[in-house]
């Protein structure tokens, strides 16, 4: 199993709001929240792990070449970028073929959670991807997800008519390499933002299926952090 991390945002809302550390190394139960991620993934199958952080965020830099020294599976990629779906273009000429699981790096999920949603990707051969997706909105511009009655994905929508979908996107996505092309398209094309190469996909013929998850948090500003926290302690299920 292959896994990759997108952390190449400059983080300028937190830093707008007081957090003096890069959003990578911004700390859950005491550990980075990019070096959870990568451990949660060590532990499930990972072969490889590709991280993408920005030129500027020398901290991060350093922290990765540390946990280097103990997990020879992880390559780092510094590059700056103009958007999410560039440094997925960016990790995609250095990732291996086959599976993977790219995550942004403030995505945060229970890893039991997450212990499903990639158990049942490694088990399926029938769909060409799947997507974790969540019930629970809290983002400022969500992503929405609008499925069939078997969860396949039809298409991804800025806005939300009521009807037309139940689930927003968790920002965790499982796909194999035969998706590359398709990027590699968008890139030629100019389009930009990692939505827009998910429509892409759906309108290549792709077949996406959804995976929900109860909850899964986004930590775009400063009282993201407490809610993130909170979250990974709560033990009852969120309806």
């Amino acid at each position: 199993m292959n896994y990759a991390i997108i952390a190449a945002g400059e983080g300028s809302r937190l830093a707008q709001e007081g957090i003096a550390l890069p959003k990578p190394l911004v700390r859950l139960d005491g550990e980075p929240m990019i070096g959870r991620l990568i451990h949660i993934f060590a532990r499930h199958n990972a072969e490889h792990i590709t991280v993408i952080t920005n030129e500027f965020m020398t901290q991060v830099h350093d922290y990765l070449r540390q946990l280097q020294e103990t997990l020879p599976c992880l390559q780092v990629v510094v590059k700056t970028t103009p958007s999410s779906m560039h440094s997925l273009w960016e990790l995609s000429r250095v990732m291996p073929e086959g599976k993977f699981c790219l995550t942004t790096v403030d995505t945060i999920f229970r890893e039991d959670d997450f212990a499903r949603y990639i158990d049942a990707f490694q088990a399926d051969d029938e769909h060409d991807g799947l997507w974790a997706v969540t019930p629970w909105v809290d983002d400022e511009k969500p992503l929405w997800v609008a499925t069939d009655d078997n969860d396949i994905i039809t298409a991804f929508l800025d806005k939300n008519d009521g009807q037309k979908a139940k689930y927003v996107s968790g920002g965790v996505y499982a796909m194999t390499h035969k998706a590359f092309p398709v990027l590699d398209d968008c890139i030629a094309r100019g389009v930009s933002r990692m939505r827009n190469f998910q429509r892409a996909l759906v309108e290549a013929g792709f077949s996406l299926k959804a995976f929900s998850i109860d909850k899964i948090v986004d930590v775009d500003h400063a009282g993201d952090i407490a809610t993130a926290q909170q979250f990974l302690h709560e033990n009852t299920t969120i309806q």
